[in-house]
This record gives structure tokens, C-alpha cells and sequence, in this order.
């Protein structure tokens, strides 16, 4: 079983995005979950990040969580938004580190750009923007996890 942690910062815009096209792939042996190392629980995701979901076809109800020590325990595989977030798990939690990357760091090369912009509190067009590059990193994603 391949369990998977999105963390981004407020568990409302990215993470939650990033869970929701994962889950709607379906694949068979793969959980997928989303936290935020500064969230506040129970919130649902931003209006922009529901609207761009439904705008592709993605049905996913979401309820933020804060980032715990038993959903790091949970995961396989724990994927952030930044390396700031990275940071933050692994100074708290040195043990996860084998564990825990950016999701470009996992899916790109070393050359790129590790972190994916955040779009709160921006317009629709930058959290499509921020859709396009999660669709197409978890896209590489996939195809990693199966090889």
C-alpha cells in the first residue's frame, strides 16, 4: 500500500488540489491524504481551488487538517509544496526524512525550481496556473510510483 501525505501551508489551496487529482486517478494500492503545517482544522478549500476542481471535472470534499505526527506516521511517501514546508517537517520530525521531499524534487530533476507558488489569495487564473503544474507533476507522479 502506497500512502500518500500533500503538505502545503493552510491545507486550503495546494495540498488539497494536489489530493484531489491524485484521488481521481483511482489507482488501485494508493491512499492519499492532505495536511497543512499551519492549518486550522475543518476549513474547506478555498472557493478558487473548489471552482478550478469542478472546472475539471474533479469531485472532492475537503475539510482542512493541521499536519500531525500520526498523518506523517500514516504516510509512505510525504510531499510538500516548498522546501520551507520540507524544512519545517524535518526539523520537527528528523526521522521522516527518508521519507519526506517536494514534490519537484521527487518528480523533477535537481535543476528545477522546487517550490509550487501559492496561490491564496490570487485570482482564479493563478490557481489554474497552480492546477496546471500539480495535474502535470502528479501526472510524473504516477508513472514513478508504478515503476
Amino acid at each position: 500500500m502506497i500512502r500518500i501525505l500533500f503538505v502545503c501551508t493552510g491545507n486550503t489551496c495546494r495540498s488539497p488540489m494536489a489530493e484531489a487529482i491524485l484521488t481521481s486517478k483511482n489507482i488501485p494500492g494508493v491512499e492519499v491524504r492532505s495536511a497543512g503545517v499551519h492549518a486550522s482544522s475543518g476549513q474547506e478549500a478555498s472557493m478558487h481551488a473548489k471552482n478550478i476542481l469542478v472546472e475539471n471535472d474533479i469531485v472532492h470534499r475537503h475539510q482542512s487538517r493541521h499536519l500531525t505526527k500520526e498523518e506523517m506516521d500514516w504516510a509512505t511517501h510525504i510531499f510538500t509544496m516548498t522546501q520551507g514546508h520540507k524544512a519545517v517537517i524535518i526539523s520537527g520530525y528528523p526521522n521522516m526524512i527518508d521519507k519526506t521531499f517536494t514534490l519537484k524534487e521527487y518528480v523533477l530533476d535537481d535543476k528545477h525550481d522546487r517550490d509550487i507558488i501559492d496561490p491564496f489569495g490570487g485570482s482564479e487564473g493563478i490557481y489554474r496556473e497552480t492546477f496546471k503544474e500539480l495535474h502535470d507533476l502528479i501526472a510524473t507522479l504516477v508513472i514513478k510510483l508504478k515503476e
